[in-house]
């Protein structure tokens, strides 16, 4: 699911209450203790995106295996800097990729630059065939 999409504020509290199993007061002291942190309408009402459910069951699943509010913020900060890093992984791996094919371009004019007579008396299209093994172009 695109980011844009989970991130979209749809749901009332009431709504984000049964979707996750909590009463509604838990997500009140949850958003108190900067745990979540639901948008709001013009009216001032909560309103929880599907990252935030997701986060709210991920919140209910640690506190039910007896980790301590203390402990989830931990895990849920560690959490999110880990994808912070992979988001950033991601970036570098694309203009690695970039790059290898700027190179492998650089390389392959640097050949053909090489391989072409430099007095300017051959026709251009007659070395490119000359190159591509006598091919027609």
């Amino acid at each position: 699911m695109a980011d844009d999409a989970r991130n979209k504020p749809l749901y009332m509290i009431s709504v984000a209450a049964e979707l996750t199993g909590m009463h509604p007061q838990t997500l009140r002291v949850y958003e108190s203790k900067g745990l979540v942190n639901p948008q709001r309408s013009g009216g001032n009402t909560r309103l929880y995106s599907r990252a935030d459910i997701e986060r709210l069951e991920l919140i209910n699943q640690l506190t039910d295996e007896g980790i301590n509010l203390a402990g989830v913020v931990r895990i849920l900060d560690m959490k999110e800097r880990a994808e912070e890093r992979e988001r950033e992984m991601e970036k570098l791996r694309a203009r690695v990729r970039k790059l290898e094919e700027e190179v492998h371009e650089f390389k392959m004019q640097k050949k053909i630059t090489a391989l072409a007579p430099r007095d300017g008396s051959a026709d251009p299209h007659q070395v490119l065939r000359g190159l591509l093994g006598g091919g027609d172009l």
